[in-house]
């Protein structure tokens, strides 16, 4: 293992460039950002659709040549929408507000500001009071799609701004019809509380005020609305990293079985386990000749092949230990096959290095050697460490003894060396002995009163 000051350094730095701490919210942003963006995407093409629609019912509604304006307003909306989807991010955009207040303002232009191509005789007041307020909706709902739930606090209150400024703008404007107000009173004078909703040259403040305010409160409950589906976001969010976590450690198809059930990790308990030590030979040499951006470059690509292995063999990813790797097999569910599956692992860890030293070979580099060592037994298996950060865990004689056998290639000139109970758990001596594994007797382990019959497999 790399144990030397350079190591630790080595150790530190990828530590550095891959485990920080703002990769813990990863995924809220990636959901986040990928949820802005559908959101912006469907509310373009609902604008869209939208707009078509309405520019449709303008042509049947007033078939007139005036309805050119309109037509011609329309389109600054979807102008205004692709500019929507341009810029649109996760983050507090000042543009993006911009656009939504351009919207705004540009629905109240449409709704209050009388059409320059209609000849007819019409009053600014009768535009700002028959000029259908619902529209508005319209965008909100879009903003809904688009923006997080605080911005729609944003359109109501633009709103709110625009439409009754746009009030105080209109009452003050001269009439071309003011003859019809005297007309009208002479009429139904006796009627005021009616006159004054039918006289086209007023405008009741009160029913604007009860427009907006009406708005605000679908804007809230619409704002509510997102803030809870933000809440489930973010849930799926954390799922999806815990997913990623066990993706670290097990293979897929045990990564679906622990995400669907309760705290499958929490219960410590004892079971049989072959665990796997795995290690470059001679690396700690190798790393002082080379950069640590390069012995970094090296330790990703070896780390990225021996992981397939493991996960390819039903085995869970225990840690990478530098230069090196510790692999279980029967965690957390133990298999018949679990020996069998370990040492089908360091055979196809031993087929990928020859591989990948056949590349390095042929670009002028020099061949990686692994060592491998396996033993079976009852390990202690759960989650440990504080409630702030758990860990989980097998602890036991069997990790001693297999991390000790993967040292004992070395003296034994060996690329893999098993413990007897490895070969006793597969329960076929025969398979052991065609993969070109041979009997060695007793060894004495460091760190152990007993000895350990062993098994190698020679370079």
């Amino acid at each position: 293992m790399v144990d030397t000051g350079f190591g630790d350094r080595l150790l530190n730095f990828r530590r550095r460039a891959d485990v920080t701490e703002g990769q813990s919210h990863k995924f809220l942003e990636e959901a986040l950002d990928r949820n802005k963006r559908e959101g912006l995407v469907l509310a373009v093409k609902a604008r869209l659709v939208s707009l078509a629609v309405i520019a449709v019912f303008l042509v049947y509604l007033t078939p007139h040549y005036s309805v050119i304006y309109y037509e011609v307003l329309i389109l600054g909306f979807a102008l205004i929408g692709w500019a929507q989807l341009k810029i649109g991010r996760v983050e507090h955009s000042r543009a993006e507000l911009l656009l939504i207040f351009l919207d705004l303002a540009l629905m109240t232009v449409v709704l209050v500001v009388p059409n320059p191509l209609d000849d007819r005789p019409w009053s600014i007041a009768m535009q700002y009071k028959f000029g259908n307020f619902s529209y508005f909706y319209v965008l909100l709902a879009g903003a809904c799609l688009a923006y997080s739930w605080r911005t729609l606090f944003a359109v109501a209150g633009y709103t709110t701004m625009l439409w009754l400024g746009a009030y105080f703008w209109a009452v003050h404007q001269p009439s071309s019809i003011a003859e019809l107000s005297d007309k009208i009173t002479a009429a139904i004078g006796d009627f005021p509380h009616i006159l004054a909703f039918i006289d086209p040259n007023n405008i009741v403040f009160e029913a604007r005020v009860q427009e907006v305010l009406v708005f605000c409160i679908v804007a809230g409950i619409l704002a509510m609305n997102g803030w809870r589906a933000t809440r489930l976001l973010v849930l799926q969010a954390d799922a999806a990293r815990g997913r990623t976590n066990l993706a670290r450690h097990f293979p897929p198809n045990i990564v679906e079985n622990l995400a669907a059930r309760d705290q499958p990790l929490a219960e410590v308990r004892e079971q049989p386990v072959a665990v796997l030590f795995a290690d470059i030979v001679g690396f700690t040499k190798m790393a002082e000749e080379e950069t640590p951006e390069r012995v970094v470059a090296v330790l990703r690509e070896f780390h990225s092949r021996m992981e397939a292995c493991v996960f390819e063999n039903g085995g869970t990813l225990d840690k990478f230990l530098g230069d090196g790797l510790m692999a279980t097999f029967g965690t957390p569910e133990t298999t018949p096959d679990d020996a069998k599956n370990a040492l089908r692992c360091s055979q196809s860890m031993r087929n990928k290095m020859r591989d990948w030293n056949y590349e390095r070979q042929k670009d002028g580099k020099p061949p990686i050697r692994l060592s491998v060592g396996i033993h079976y037994g009852n390990v202690v298996m759960g989650d440990i460490g504080s409630e702030r950060r758990l860990e989980y865990a097998v602890l036991g004689d069997v990790v001693n003894v297999a991390s000790r056998l993967e040292a004992l290639t070395r003296p034994q000139h060996a690329f893999t060396v098993i413990s007897n109970e490895v070969v006793d758990a597969i329960g076929d001596e025969k398979m052991v002995v065609d993969l070109g594994f041979v009997k060695d007797g007793a060894q004495d382990i460091r760190g152990r009163d007993e000895e350990v019959i062993i098994w190698k497999q020679p370079i």
